[in-house]
């Protein structure tokens, strides 16, 4: 079992950043890929980025040239830079961890664990 924490959200104002975080415990997460999704007001949860556990990367085109995806695995943490933040990246975000597939690691369902969510607020 992996058990994920997120942290970091909070109110910001459009254009300005913010750093979430997803310490892990239970198990490395060094064999994992991590992703983040977000869920908005119509409760449905998008992709947002991914990392695999080579590093390669997936981004969702929305989040591309502003956000950014990272992971220490010493610290079994993986993080979320968000720049150049806009109203419509009000969410609460997830981070998860799994095993996804080839061409999968956009897939909710190809994550086996998740966190409770942080929620992150962009005014305009």
């Amino acid at each position: 079992q992996v058990q994920l924490v997120e942290s970091g959200g909070g109110l910001v104002q459009a254009g300005g950043s913010l750093r979430l975080s997803c310490a892990a415990s239970g198990r490395t997460i060094s064999p994992y890929a991590m992703a983040w999704f977000r869920q908005g007001p119509r409760k449905e949860r998008y992709f947002v980025l991914a990392i695999s556990g080579s590093s390669r990367l997936s981004y969702a085109d929305s989040v591309k040239g502003r956000f950014t995806i990272s992971r220490d695995d010493a610290q079994n943490t993986v993080f979320l830079q968000m720049n150049n933040l806009k109203p419509e990246d009000t969410a609460v975000y997830y981070c998860a961890a799994g095993t996804p597939g080839d061409g999968r690691m956009s897939y909710a369902s190809s994550y086996d664990y998740w966190g409770q969510g942080t929620q992150v607020t962009v005014s305009s």
